[in-house]
């Protein structure tokens, strides 16, 4: 009798992702799929495994296609965090581009943050944006992702 395992699928906010390339090698070689949802304005290329729907240009229109295909136990990759709020309120895992695995315990003062920044760039405040995407950063989503994928219980943060 064999047990039959489900297929793992990874679900990206493909807009700003800069490890889209490493999300394609990472669901091929661990059996999974992905879905990159992007707008009109990101042309995004099918591959094996790796399906790609386009939305409207609209400000949330891919973070609403996302929310309605979400289900649980897939894996959410995005920056946004009300987005990943969103996902680990589905029972998805969440990961950033950066390899960050958000946790439930985390969110609430991820988009404390998110706000109090956005409250003082309203007032005309510069605040300083995110490090720039180096190597490091491909090289632990790779891991965590593939870690996800692998079904490890306890990845950690390095």
């Amino acid at each position: 009798m064999s047990m039959i395992v489900p297929t793992r699928r990874v679900v990206v906010d493909g807009d700003a992702c800069p490890v889209k390339t490493e999300i394609a090698a990472t669901v091929r070689q661990c059996g999974a799929t992905a879905l990159l949802v992007s707008s009109h304005a990101h042309v995004l290329n099918p591959e094996p495994s790796v399906e790609v729907v386009t939305v409207d240009a609209g400000n949330q229109s891919a973070d609403l296609y996302i929310a309605n295909v979400l289900k649980r136990g897939d894996i959410l990759v995005t920056g946004d965090y009300g987005l990943a709020a969103l996902g680990l309120a589905r029972g998805s895992s969440v990961l950033t581009p950066r390899g960050k695995l958000i946790r439930e315990s985390d969110i609430e003062g991820l988009l404390e943050q998110r706000h109090f920044s956005a409250k003082l760039r309203r007032g005309g405040v510069r605040t300083k944006g995110p490090s720039s995407f180096t190597a490091e950063d491909r090289d632990r989503f790779q891991q965590k992702l593939t870690a996800l994928l692998r079904g490890m219980q306890e990845i950690p943060d390095t």
